[in-house]
């Protein structure tokens, strides 16, 4: 079984990039993804401030195709932490 070694938000190339033991990789095209799922400038903060914050838990919800119902439940809060 593979197990995740690392989960880090490059900001050089814009991607959110997964390491697992068995030395392979998945990379999260952030902009693609923003392009893809946020409608407005509320949501692309929400999905910034994810990034930066929690890289992780983007990486589940894109993956777990979770990420819809998320932007759709976002608290305004977050944004102030």
């Amino acid at each position: 079984m593979k197990r995740l070694i690392s989960c880090t938000y490059s900001i050089d190339t814009l991607c959110v990039e997964l390491l697992f033991s068995d030395g392979s990789w998945i990379v999260i095209d952030t902009v693609a993804v923003e392009n893809e799922f946020a409608a407005n400038l509320y949501q692309r903060s929400e999905l910034d401030w994810l990034l930066y914050n929690k890289p992780l838990e983007y990486a589940q919800l894109v993956l777990g195709e979770g990420l819809e119902e998320y932007i759709r439940g976002a608290q305004e809060h977050r944004l102030e932490d």
